[in-house]
């Protein structure tokens, strides 16, 4: 038994390995490996049963292999560079009255339009959502969601649906402004700025640069256009950034959508890196602990859940409230979270 621990210890190492490694180094990697990556999260299980084997083995070497592997999930799950929002400071602690503004968005890729219309409408009512961002926007999914009063919820709308998973919708509680889109992209991903009125009226307010993101996936020869358009979402923070004049503090930005892409890719990482003034973007869902809350597949398909829905925000806006919720019709939770976008000035 204990020769045959050793062995089946080992057969279970080889692979956590050699998935570590492309892990571990950011390289742009083929197709096939980038799909890997996105399971990454699960690696703990296989790796924690190998060190388990290595133990009733009795092989030094093997134990410490497994003890190296196992501490490697564990770390790419709870890293400290997974970005928070600003410790310390004043926007980070609980808001002083009037200092922020709570907002509540929900984003949704509705599967080419097929979303339940009403189970969205109901999240939105429920929990009192100010901002949807929907991606494989279509007409037919927009005429059933003005049928179930959406409208009276949300009656601001930037909206150009598509019957080829391309379109997009963005529905706000408060007036949107369109500001262009993000260019050279299969899908459309469109910015925005929302102004959000503070209480007490003036002229105060919380404004906020907002991108409806739907980058395309992974998938054969169009990994290369994937990487492309989260290199274009990192450009846009970027620029946004740099707006910022003298001690004038950078635009609040939000981005949320369906970025097929997970924490474990490098390529995801990079756009977090490029936050303003050499700060971490804040991934709400890694930053509240969700690594294992899957956000795709959610219509029965025998893979592991991966988390390719994000809401994120720049470094000075603290979230709460992070919740998935599944949506019949598609194949894609819906993502919440509770921001506290501070007021300009």
């Amino acid at each position: 038994m204990t020769a045959a621990a050793r062995v089946l210890a080992l057969c279970i190492l080889l692979p956590v390995a050699g998935l570590s490694v492309f892990r571990a180094v950011p390289a742009e990697w083929p197709t096939q490996v980038v799909q890997l990556l996105s399971f990454t999260p699960w690696l703990v299980i296989p790796a924690a049963l190998a060190l388990a084997l290595a133990l009733l083995g009795r092989r030094l070497l093997i134990t410490a292999a497994a003890v190296l592997l196992l501490g490697a999930q564990l770390f790419w799950l709870w890293a400290p560079d997974a970005g928070r929002a600003d410790a310390g400071g004043a926007l980070a602690r609980p808001a002083e009255s009037g200092s922020s503004v709570p907002l509540t968005v929900m984003s949704i890729n509705s599967r080419f339009g097929k979303a339940d219309a009403a189970e969205i409408v109901r999240l939105v009512r429920d929990n009192s959502v100010e901002l949807l961002a929907i991606q494989e926007h279509t007409q037919a999914l927009e005429d059933r969601l003005a049928a179930e009063g959406l409208g009276s919820l949300l009656p601001h709308r930037i909206s150009s649906p598509a019957e080829n998973g391309s379109g997009s919708a963005t529905y706000s509680k408060h007036p949107i402004q369109a500001i262009g889109l993000i260019p050279n992209t299969p899908f459309q991903m469109p910015s925005f700025r929302l102004a959000l009125p503070v209480a007490g009226g003036g002229s105060t307010a919380a404004t906020l640069e907002v991108t409806n993101v739907h980058t395309l996936p992974p998938v054969d020869v169009r990994v290369g256009q994937w990487r492309s358009d989260l290199e274009s979402l990192g450009r846009l923070v970027a620029r946004n950034g740099a707006n910022a004049v003298g001690n004038q503090l950078p635009p609040n930005q939000l981005l949320l959508g369906d970025f097929n892409a997970t924490y474990d890719h490098s390529e995801f990482r990079r756009l977090l890196d490029g936050g303003p003034g050499g700060r971490k973007l804040v991934d709400v869902g890694t930053a509240s602990g969700a690594r294992f809350t899957p956000t795709w597949p959610m219509d029965g398909q025998a893979l592991p859940g991966i988390t390719i829905d994000h809401v994120i925000t720049s470094p000075r806006i603290p979230a709460s409230g992070y919740a998935v919720h599944r949506v019949a019709g598609t194949d894609h939770a819906a993502v919440l979270a509770t921001l506290d976008v501070p007021v300009d000035g």
